[in-house]
């Protein structure tokens, strides 16, 4: 039987080649340099001060990305029903996350999450219900919260329709947020058309789809994509509703952790002697940014991520260069720690595995 090309060896050292680990790393650290000659202004640095504060913010940022881990760890084994200690379920958290790191935001790391199960002992088939499960977890935790901010917030905040001299971004990032919204929420509907009421539908559905001139050179993915939503479908649809509690607490869990980061940094650097923390608008502005670096083409979303940290997180931070230091170190602690382990970790992996 001929290899597909996604468990071939050789595609996947390709994958953690060092062009592939340093193309993301070079892009964030450009992006960070031109922002930095475009907006430094002499004294900016001045305007931070290291103290016990400092220390505490930042062990806190490290602590909610351990947190952050910890919940993706916890929803593996739930979701895979312990089959996997938490040694291995680690091991697999980290090379799924490498993948994202170096892959466009819009790809992440599932088209090699399903190997990851399978090699690590998951039949094929519940190997790519749980990556299914994720998906749909992960896209219904946006789903739910953004309604919500929206009933706390204030709105024309949120979406910096108040800021002066920011119309034209502030209706961008309007428009761009509420799109890639929708095209969550129209994902979510025909994922869980599939997985939970007519998978044969949807695997038809796609495969029409992808008959079409523009996606016919797809359709083969398509075809794939359908076959593994029905095998999803025969795992999932009978887990009761304890089963899907506790993985979507720790979907919540994690992913609240992730936003409380940046949270963390602002407070390291005590930005509130220059202007007041909204603790809950800077998480729930960090949950649209996360929203709009799904569109960025650049691995991880390299380099779009620092700028829109800088646009959308600005007006908590005194002047501009200090906005894109902070930005940088944000990366530092949530971005670049997976391409590193990552790197180390999955040449021994595919060693062992194949």
């Amino acid at each position: 039987m001929e290899q597909n090309n996604s468990t071939n060896p050789k595609t996947l050292l390709k994958a953690i080649s060092p062009q592939r680990v340093i193309w993301p790393i070079l892009i964030g650290f450009v992006a960070v340099i031109y922002l930095l000659v475009k907006d430094f202004e002499p004294g900016t640095f001045d305007l931070i001060e290291f103290s016990w504060i400092t220390l505490i913010g930042l062990f806190i940022a490290f602590l909610m990305m351990a947190l952050r881990d910890f919940g993706y760890m916890a929803r593996l084994r739930i979701l895979t029903e312990n089959e996997f200690s938490w040694r291995k379920t680690f091991r697999i958290i980290m090379l799924w996350e490498f993948t994202s790191a170096i892959t466009p935001s819009a790809i992440g790391g599932t088209s090699f999450a399903i190997l990851y199960l399978n090699k690590e002992g998951l039949n094929l088939g519940k190997s790519s219900a749980v990556v299914m499960a994720t998906s749909f977890l992960d896209e219904l935790y946006f789903i739910i919260m953004l309604p919500l901010i929206l009933l706390v917030l204030d709105w024309q905040q949120l979406f910096l329709l108040n800021a002066e001299n920011t119309s034209s971004l502030a209706s961008s990032l309007l428009f761009l947020i509420l799109g890639a919204y929708l095209l969550k929420l129209a994902y979510l509907i025909v994922l869980s058309y599939g997985l939970f009421k007519n998978p044969r539908g949807l695997k038809w559905l796609l495969l029409w789809i992808f008959k079409l001139p523009i996606l016919r050179r797809w359709k083969q993915g398509a075809n794939q994509a359908g076959t593994d939503i029905i095998e999803s479908s025969k795992d999932l649809k009978n887990k009761n509703y304890i089963f899907w509690l506790k993985a979507f607490f720790a979907t919540f869990c994690s992913w609240t952790a992730r936003y409380w980061v940046v949270n963390s940094i602002l407070l390291a650097f005590w930005c509130c002697k220059y202007s007041s923390l909204d603790h809950l608008m800077i998480f729930a502005r960090q949950l649209l940014m996360w929203i709009m670096m799904l569109i960025s083409p650049t691995p991880g979303g390299s380099g779009f991520s620092e700028w829109v940290f800088t646009k959308y997180l600005g007006d908590f931070i005194p002047e501009a260069g200090l906005s894109i230091t902070l930005a940088l170190i944000w990366r530092l602690i949530s971005y670049y720690p997976y391409l590193f382990i990552g790197a180390y970790m999955l040449p021994k992996w595919i060693k062992e595995n194949f």
